[in-house]
């Protein structure tokens, strides 16, 4: 149910930038996950998508969605939601998106989505990292700015996580050395790219077949990372057939050995997952330790 303070948020705020004739009609509660309220909004402006939680609980969270979002707008390559206002109201923050509509996939679905993927993959930026922090579920993400991929991975992806981790005492003093030593392997590993702008998150949860019939991003951790990152995301959970990643090769080929680097990156989304959800993905982190 929406909280009633919320809906006279999106009334005001509606009335203000539409028209003072704005009238909200019905809501209906869609899926969100496990951290955000998620509801369509009819009104007599049009419908919307509507967002909400705990400000307490995720301070800043829709403020930087709504900038994540933006930026992979301006690339022009795959669509997202707009984004209408972000708010709060007593102890609730909100976001207002554009609604759009699920539709049926086009026969060239995961071909397009390749395609478009790597495109929005070649906006690049002077540094890996972002000018701001964001969250990656409800996690915090930490987005300081570096010069090398590798400084970057190891010290705001790997690390923050390890220590969250170890206080909690899903690791213990093995897995340490266990990263440690991979670590210092890395060089020697990873190729040398320049920082390419990421969806962040990009599993088969986080992406809808719009009315068009084709990819539309959705909750986003967005920063400038190694491709290989957002690619090894897809493979984590499934959903991405093989026409997807030849057509991403087709516009953007990747650099020989990808395929083998994948289970390196999925080490930070499995880290988040044992640090929120616990030591049922620690065989998933010990096994491609002991791989590399």
């Amino acid at each position: 149910m929406l909280p009633p303070e919320i809906l006279e948020a999106v009334a005001s705020f509606s009335r203000e930038k539409f028209t003072p004739s704005f009238q909200l009609i019905s809501n209906d509660s869609l899926s969100g996950g496990c951290i955000n309220h998620v509801h369509r909004i009819t009104s007599s402006h049009g419908d919307f998508c509507l967002k909400f939680n705990q400000k307490a609980s995720f301070p800043g969270m829709f403020e930087c969605e709504a900038f994540g979002l933006n930026l992979l707008k301006e690339s022009d390559t795959l669509r997202v939601p707009s984004v209408i206002h972000t708010g709060e109201n007593g102890e609730y923050t909100y976001i207002l998106l554009e609604f759009i509509a699920s539709g049926k996939k086009i026969s060239t679905f995961m071909e397009d989505f390749g395609h478009s993927l790597a495109s929005m993959h070649l906006n690049s930026h002077d540094y890996f990292g972002l000018d701001h922090d964001n969250y990656m579920g409800s996690q915090p993400q930490s987005n300081v700015q570096h010069d090398q991929w590798i400084n970057f991975f190891i010290e705001e992806r790997l690390e923050r996580q390890i220590a969250v981790a170890r206080n909690s005492g899903h690791l213990v003093q093995e897995h340490i050395g266990s990263f440690q030593r991979l670590f210092a392997r890395l060089e020697r590993i990873l190729p040398n790219e320049p920082p390419a702008l990421l969806h962040g998150d990009l599993w088969n949860g986080n992406y809808m077949v719009s009315e068009e019939g084709k990819a539309c991003l959705i909750d986003p951790a967005v920063y400038y990372g190694n491709r290989e990152a957002e690619l090894a995301m897809t493979t984590l959970f499934g959903g991405f057939d093989p026409a997807f990643y030849e057509s991403y090769h087709e516009t953007y080929p990747l650099q020989k050995g990808w395929k083998e680097r994948l289970p390196l990156y999925q080490l930070y989304p499995l880290l988040i997952h044992l640090n929120i959800f616990g030591r049922s993905y620690l065989g998933s982190i010990e096994d491609i330790l002991k791989k590399f």
